[in-house]
């Protein structure tokens, strides 16, 4: 036979080439990438471990480049991770830079429910003293109420 049939024609010049780009792998990768940094975006603010009070207060807007201050159970104070040494308190403070304005940054106080009440307030002066005006006590979420009442025996 002198002619071929059509199919065999198309298969011996080769596959057109393909106009369009497949984008989901491309989707998907990304996708975990978002996961990803969702959930280890948290765990980097906070880097001393404490066991943080409870508190039934509204969480406050978040602003830009705070100052994380953390006093662990056996009293030990940390700017951001870097820990300060005993009675230097106020000189690391006033080293920190300001703002444009002049203005001291905004202080997170992270303490430990453990701790002496008079500790966190002695820091609390030194903050004061410092000119660290702007304050944000750190907690968590606040425990379930139940509204069950206990029998009493």
């Amino acid at each position: 036979m002198a002619m071929g049939s059509p199919g065999k024609r198309t298969r011996r010049r080769g596959r057109a080439p393909m106009g369009e780009i497949n984008v989901t792998p491309l989707v998907d990768v990304m996708l975990v990438l978002l996961v990803i940094f969702m959930v280890t975006a948290p765990l980097l603010s906070a880097g001393v471990p404490v066991e943080l009070p409870d508190s039934n207060a509204d969480a406050l807007a978040q602003t830009p480049n705070p100052v994380n201050l953390t006093i662990t159970p056996d009293g030990r104070i940390f700017i951001d991770q870097n820990e300060v040494e005993e009675g230097t308190l106020g000189e690391r403070l006033a080293a920190l830079p300001r703002g444009a304005d002049g203005k001291p940054p905004q202080v997170t106080l992270r303490a430990d429910k453990a701790l002496d009440y008079g500790r966190v307030m002695a820091v609390m002066g030194e903050l004061n003293h410092a000119g660290f005006n702007s304050i944000s006590l750190v907690t968590n979420a606040p425990a379930p109420v139940s509204t069950g009442s206990a029998a009493a025996p």
